[in-house]
C-alpha cells in the first residue's frame, strides 16, 4: 500500500509582538538609568506611519511632567511623505504620554532631586500599538563617561580574544 502524502502546512509570517523601532543608546551613555516604565503615546495616524517607517529620532529627547500629565518634548517624527492634504504639524511637538496616576506620581517624587530626570529609552509597537520605555536617568560625570569608554574597551578586546582562541 502507498501511504498518503501529508500536505505541507502553510506557515504565514508572525510579525513579532516587540517590533523595537528607535533606541536611544546615547541615554545609556549620558545618564545611570535605576527605574524603567512604559508608557503609550498619544499620535496621529500618519505619525504612526512614519514611525512604522522607522523616521523617529529620541536622541535629544526627554519626558517633562505638567499639571499632573506626563510629555514627550523635542522626540522627531518626520512628516510623512505618501499622503498629501493633511495638515503639516511640527516633527517636534510635544506628545502626551499615557500612564497611570500611581506611575505618574512615583514619577514625580524621584524627579524632585537634584540631577534626575526622565528620558526615553527606546520606541516600538507592541501588539499594533506604539509604546514608550521611559527611564529615570541620573546624569553621569564626565570621569563617569570615561569609565563607561574603558568598560566598553575592555570587553570588546576581551571578547575578540576568546573568539580568537576558540579558533585555533
Amino acid at each position: 500500500m502507498k501511504k498518503k502524502k501529508e500536505p505541507i502546512p502553510t506557515v504565514k509570517p508572525v510579525r513579532s509582538a516587540f517590533e523595537v523601532v528607535s533606541e536611544n543608546r546615547k541615554a545609556y551613555f549620558d545618564y545611570f538609568i535605576h527605574d524603567k516604565y512604559e508608557a503609550g503615546i498619544s499620535l496621529l495616524g500618519h505619525e504612526v506611519k512614519s514611525i512604522r517607517e522607522r523616521r523617529i529620532n529620541l536622541k535629544d529627547s526627554y519626558v517633562r511632567i505638567f499639571k499632573e500629565e506626563a510629555f514627550l518634548l523635542n522626540c522627531h517624527i518626520s512628516p510623512y511623505t505618501r499622503i498629501q492634504g493633511h495638515e503639516e504639524l511640527e516633527p517636534t511637538r510635544t506628545r502626551k504620554l499615557l500612564l497611570k496616576r500611581a506611575e505618574i506620581n512615583r514619577l514625580m517624587g524621584q524627579v524632585g532631586r537634584k540631577g534626575v530626570t526622565i528620558v526615553p529609552l527606546r520606541m516600538y509597537f507592541k501588539k499594533g500599538f506604539v509604546k514608550v520605555e521611559i527611564g529615570i536617568g541620573e546624569g553621569k560625570k564626565q570621569y563617569d563617561k570615561r569609565a563607561s569608554i574603558k568598560l566598553r574597551i575592555h570587553t570588546r578586546e576581551t571578547h575578540a580574544a576568546i573568539k580568537k582562541a576558540t579558533r585555533q
